[in-house]
């Protein structure tokens, strides 16, 4: 990686993290993981249970709601303030702020999942008094709660190179419900005929499958994750966040700025 893209990378990490909204949502996650242990105690023998899905489940939303409203302004307020033009103007190319900020933009996620998982583990610890061998399967979901940000962050900044923030955050959040029931679309697709299937087909494949990233209600019940699951999982987000980059580069590249 260039200095240049570290560069960017760290100063959109610094500016992410000065925004007020990043801590809002980090403690009101915090906030939601605590309030699981309330709910654990008024249900009986399923603390645990109860605890994990709402923690993970905290940490997924919050994190997708942070990557969303972060990575559409990351191209938009560069170009209102007129700063990208100070950037481009010196030996910084396209791509590399492109990527520069989604690399910014994905530590940053990182830090707040790490910064959740804990006050998740803290709720745990709280109502199990201590931490079990299973409890362990809790960073395999955590780890694809990450895959899923990877996938959020590239969508996002895929949108704000070429539409509004508005628009933006419209087309990255339906993608990301949409993809939530990927499994259910294709499904249907096997159901449907004609033209129909021919669409949803394509639709249930294009779109982000994060439903299969989706192992929360599974670490809840203590089942375990084949390691099968866990290489696809991260070979399809590395694959599908690299071709949404690569489209936000290649977007981003012939852009008229003036």
């Amino acid at each position: 990686m260039s200095a240049r893209i570290l560069h960017i990378a760290r100063n959109t990490f610094r500016e992410a993290v000065r925004d007020r909204v990043l801590y809002n949502l980090i403690a009101f996650a915090l906030l939601l993981s605590g309030a699981a242990i309330f709910v654990g105690q008024i249900s009986i023998d399923i603390e645990r249970l109860v605890v994990i899905n709402l923690g993970l489940t905290a940490v997924s939303l919050f994190g997708i709601v942070i990557a969303i409203f972060i990575g559409i302004g990351l191209v938009s307020k560069e170009i209102e303030k007129r700063t990208l033009y100070t950037v481009l103007s010196r030996p910084v190319r396209r791509w590399e702020f492109i990527v520069g900020k989604f690399f910014g933009l994905a530590g940053t996620l990182v830090v707040n999942a790490f910064l959740m998982a804990i006050g998740v583990f803290g709720a745990l610890l709280y109502v199990a008094h201590k931490f079990s061998r299973p409890d362990a399967l809790i960073l395999i979901a955590l780890y694809f709660i990450i895959l899923e940000f990877l996938i959020i962050c590239s969508l996002a900044l895929l949108f704000s190179s070429f539409s509004s923030p508005l628009l933006s955050a419209v087309f990255a959040f339906s993608l990301f419900v949409i993809g939530s029931f990927a499994d259910d679309l294709r499904g249907f697709a096997g159901l449907a005929h004609g033209v129909t299937r021919w669409f949803t087909t394509a639709a249930a494949y294009m779109v982000p499958n994060f439903s299969a990233l989706n192992v929360i209600s599974a670490v809840a019940h203590q089942q375990p994750v084949s390691s099968q699951l866990i290489l696809h999982n991260t070979l399809y987000a590395l694959f599908y966040t690299a071709m949404a980059l690569s489209g936000a580069v290649l977007i981003f590249e012939r852009r008229n700025l003036k």
